[in-house]
């Protein structure tokens, strides 16, 4: 790929930009439509005036229909981007595609009605929406997601012909579509609802956002603060795609989006291209794992795993803030080793005086929304039937107050999106736009205080934020006394809001079709049980050890996701993938929790976005700086490795998924070793700390780094690390277990095949109950206890006890719990013994250089 030629995931805003101006109202029309739908959908007024209620399958159905729709719309079968103008052929190909897609909704309770049962008209329109479903894949992804779909349909048709290991009895034509189109296990199971539910909504947020200049704001805030710091630019950079990851859903459109602005800049102060956009794809991968949103896939690891939204959040903490913070130190370290600068100053200005204005600026925002939210909640105790009124006035309140702080401030002299040379003045560019922290911090609010579902969440948000884009401009004209342009502003914020609804329908293509395409594999995995047979091959070729298999797990992913768009990429990784490392682990006494195994395989996932040939946000970040892409990519996955090593050591120990941790000081200990240990695996991974490290150093910095991580290393292999308990004192340790307790417990019985099996399981056990038995229902475990144990008699289909590979007719043999030992954390101390050795030793010459200079 050259460096001037868009990714094909970026292809659709190229080709909507040459096209012509009908096809251009036209997209900007059903785009709009598209837009008025979703949010229809996630309003309550459906329910409430009965009308135009669209329930789980009709929803995924428009949502596919309007997405097929823009597809073929704006995407040529052929061509280079500029001067496309709509063919009859692909007018009549978006018309079918739309039709066959909106089948669902029209037909269903037809379809509904004659299960196992589908008529000629139903399998004509399947096929059909099926090849057209790949066509629009292969326009707007490229060939890779096609190939992969194609190959899964390939192994469901012909599984009696395939070898021995993977064969399977096949399926026929009917059953196929039944199961892929006809209806909820395919192509419109659970991603696809999920992208219509919930990804949506957030993607139009985001682009709503930007539209109405948050982006720009946001952007210039950063290199106000950081702006003047060694690398600062590039640090800048981190934080924005940080706070754009949130809600773009995929780490390629992070790096459009960002990397226009961010790019160049890092470039400027002597980064070289390959590196500047290495950094810039690193924060967008980063982006998907940052809490409070986490892209897209925070959404499907809820319906996958089975757990709450916030839990997810928990759990993905720890790996996020080393992410962002190991990549603000990369950042760092490359800049001390090149030498490089930030931006200069408008004028000079003590470090101290920063400080202060910036924790002031802090606090001043923290307390507007603290006051809201104050408000809010003293206005629900006086009066709860006002409470919602009461809170939308507090916060339009504040909305007015801080626009009129920002319209006094003094007018930036070039355009919002033009080349910065200089660092911004601080505080006026703080104050000219805190307004837009008001609609995310709604956002952060529903769903972490309030734990509002995160459509309900996002919905009310948007509200919020469509009333700031219509009145900002009209707002900011008043007070700043141009009442004769009124008007002219309330049309470009008319303007704002059409351009963020049609942006937020473009962006979100890659995500529909993707999910809906990765619905074929998903279907393929269920329909033929091919999952049975990764665990199985994974677990041959490991032979049982459970390192081995998690590399293999981690390079299988790292293929699986080469050229796969984010959200469809955590889709396959995880229906092929995380069910091995649960299932070999179980059976080789490693108790792996299930949202580790699909953090697990999310982030070697996505680190497939970073690595050439198939490495799309390498490719987009190349195009942008006019870098190789592939130097690009190799120094990007260097800077990932931490990214690597994380996985595998929250496998190996879940306190850094915050699971097993009690306590205030144990959380913030956990925490600050896990920040220290990422720090150190970089110094060791970049040969630099305070200077050039050396081999003996580089090892000890590693050493320090994986105890840091995992002080189990040192300890276990001296003092096993838990004892098992039997019989009465088993079925105590259950029923006394600590709330939300995740419970090591062994496991044995005949599967259907025959085999006997033993396996180590972590359960959740949620609530205290008085009972053991009633406390493993919990993990969907129907027990009783005889004169043996405890024996299961029931496991539910879906249960977290099913998915970790739990079966009817086991027994509870043993639980195992902590055994009697030190505390793990005080392996701690010889790791910080090794970081001290090795910053003496460095101190010391880069002392003895300075001496030397001088």
């Amino acid at each position: 790929m050259t460096h001037g030629v868009l990714p094909s995931e970026n292809r659709a805003l190229a080709h909507a930009a040459g096209a012509d101006s009908t096809v251009g109202r036209h997209v900007t029309v059903i785009a709009l439509a598209w837009t008025g739908v979703q949010l229809w959908a996630a309003s309550p007024l459906p329910l409430a005036a009965g009308v135009f209620v669209l329930g789980d399958a009709g929803l995924r159905s428009l949502h596919l229909a309007f997405a097929l729709l823009l597809t073929f719309l704006i995407l040529p079968a052929w061509g280079r981007p500029g001067g496309y103008r709509l063919r009859p052929v692909d007018l009549a190909l978006a018309t079918v595609a739309a039709l066959c897609a909106g089948y669902l909704q029209l037909f269903y309770a037809r379809i509904s009605a004659h299960p196992g049962d589908p008529g000629t008209l139903d399998l004509a329109v399947a096929l059909t929406g099926l090849l057209l479903l790949l066509e629009a894949s292969r326009r707007l992804l490229g060939l890779p997601m096609v190939l992969l779909a194609l190959a899964m349909l390939v192994y469901l048709f012909l599984g009696p012909h395939a070898p021995e290991l993977i064969a399977h009895k096949g399926a026929s034509v009917a059953k196929a579509m039944e199961h892929l189109w006809l209806g909820t296990e395919g192509v419109f199971g659970v991603a696809l609802g999920v992208s219509a539910g919930f990804i949506f909504l957030f993607v139009f947020f985001g682009a709503l956002l930007e539209s109405a200049g948050g982006g720009s704001y946001f952007v210039r805030s950063a290199l106000a603060l950081v702006g003047h710091l060694r690398g600062g630019p590039a640090k800048a950079a981190v934080g924005v795609s940080a706070a754009s990851g949130l809600f773009s859903g995929s780490s390629i459109t992070n790096v459009v989006t960002t990397g226009p602005l961010t790019i160049p800049l890092i470039k400027r102060i002597g980064y070289p291209p390959e590196k500047a956009a290495a950094i810039e794809v690193v924060s967008s991968v980063n982006g998907q794992v940052m809490p409070p949103v986490m892209g897209a896939a925070a959404f499907l690891m809820v319906e996958y795993v089975g757990i709450p939204y916030l839990d997810v959040l928990k759990h993905a903490l720890i790996s996020a803030l080393v992410a962002y913070l190991g990549l603000l130190y990369i950042v760092h370290l490359e800049a001390v080793k090149a030498g490089l600068r930030g931006l200069p100053r408008l004028q000079p200005r003590r470090w101290q005086r920063s400080v202060l204005r910036f924790v002031a600026g802090f606090a001043g925002v923290a307390a507007v929304l603290l006051g809201v939210s104050a408000f809010g909640a003293l206005g629900r105790m006086l009066l709860p039937s006002a409470a919602a009124w009461l809170t939308a006035l507090a916060l339009a309140l504040a909305y007015v107050l801080l626009l009129r702080l920002g319209a006094r401030q003094p007018l930036p002299d070039e355009a919002p999106d033009a080349p910065l040379t200089r660092m911004p003045a601080a505080g006026p560019t703080l104050k000219s736009g805190l307004h837009f922290l008001l609609p995310v911090g709604v956002l952060a609010w529903n769903l972490v205080i309030a734990r509002l579902s995160p459509t309900a969440a996002v919905f009310w948000a948007i509200v919020f934020l469509v009333f700031i884009v219509l009145t900002q401009r009209p707002l900011h004209a008043w007070f700043r006394g141009e009442r004769e342009a009124l008007a002219l502003a309330f049309a470009r914020g008319l303007q704002d809001l059409v351009d963020g609804a049609v942006s937020g329908a473009r962006g979100m293509l890659v995500v529909s079709i993707a999910t809906a395409t990765a619905g074929i594999v998903f279907g393929t995995v269920t329909l033929t049980g091919i999952g049975l047979v990764m665990t199985e091959l994974v677990e041959v070729l490991s032979g049982g050890n459970v390192i081995l298999m998690l590399v293999l797990v981690a390079l299988i992913c790292l293929v699986l996701g080469l050229g796969l768009p984010t959200t469809a990429n955590y889709i396959v990784v995880s229906s092929l993938m995380a069910p091995v490392i649960v299932t070999v682990g179980a059976q080789n006494g490693l108790a792996v929790p299930l949202i580790a195994a699909h953090l697990f395989v999310f982030y070697f996932g996505l680190l497939a976005d970073v690595l050439p040939p198939g490495g799309l946000a390498s490719y987009a970040a190349a195009s942008i700086a006019g870098a190789n892409p592939f130097r690009t990519g190799y120094i990007a996955f260097r800077y990932s490795m931490r990214m690597a090593l994380l996985p595998l050591m929250f496998v190996l120990n879940p306190k850094l998924l915050m699971i097993g941790v009690e306590g205030v000081a144990h959380t913030l200990l956990i925490i600050a070793s896990a920040a220290l240990a990422g720090f150190v695996f970089i110094a060791f991974n970049q040969a630099w700390l305070l200077v050039r490290t050396t081999r003996w150093e580089r090892l000890a910095l590693l050493g320090a780094a994986l105890i840091l991580f995992h002080p189990g290393l040192l300890l276990d292999p001296i003092l096993p690390p838990f004892r098992a308990l039997e019989g009465a004192a088993a079925q105590a340790a259950i029923a006394e277990a600590p709330r939300d307790a995740h419970l090591r417990v062994v496991v044995e019985g005949r599967r259907l095949e025959g085999e006997v099996v033993e396996r180590v399981v972590l359960l959740p056990l949620g609530e205290p109950r008085a009972a053991a038995v009633s406390r493993l229902a919990a993990s969907g475990i129907d027990a009783v206890v005889d004169e043996a144990g405890i024996a299961l008699r029931a496991v539910a289909f879906g249960s977290p006890a099913a998915k970790l590979g739990v079966e009817a007719g086991f027994r509870l043999q043993a639980v195992e719990v902590a055994a009697d030992r030190i505390a793990p954390e005080w392996m701690f101390l010889p790791a910080l013994g090794l970081i001290g050795w090795v910053l003496r030793r460095q101190r010391r010459r880069r002392d003895a250089a300075a001496g030397a200079q001088g």
